[in-house]
């Protein structure tokens, strides 16, 4: 286990070019984590659209997406993988999704022994990674 533990961080926000376009991806690719779309918040007066997508687990949304003029490109988003098989399947189904591969899924001992990881560029270039930290 990390010597890393809890987070200060009560969420996060990305700007995106296509507000459908990244729901359809983060949706397929964030599955396997156990994270789901949990709010789909409309512009005022309601558009097409959605103005804002939240994403998360459990009780609240923590990853939310925003149509930006400017995408977050080079924006690097690690999340929780409870096992390194939920990290196998979440790089299978970002590249299902339509990602691009940044980082097979396998150990990356320059950060710790226990550190199993996967990286895949999202439609904007934003970097998520899934990762187990836990001994197997």
């Amino acid at each position: 286990m990390s010597q890393f533990v809890g987070s200060a961080i009560d969420h996060l926000g990305i700007g995106v070019s296509d507000i459908l376009l990244a729901r359809r991806f983060y949706k397929q690719a964030l599955a396997p984590l156990g994270i789901t779309l949990m709010m789909s918040i409309d512009a005022d007066p309601p558009q097409s659209k959605p103005r804002r997508l939240g994403f998360g687990s459990a009780d609240k949304p923590f990853l939310w997406l925003h149509e930006a003029p400017i995408p977050s490109s080079g924006a690097h988003i690690a999340l929780i993988a409870d096992s390194r098989e939920a990290v196998d399947a979440f790089h299978a189904a970002a590249m299902a999704a339509g990602g691009s591969d940044n980082g097979a899924p396998g150990l990356r001992p320059r950060y710790h022994a226990d550190y199993y990881a996967a990286y895949v560029l999202g439609p904007d270039g934003v970097n998520l990674e899934a990762v187990c930290q836990r001994a197997t």
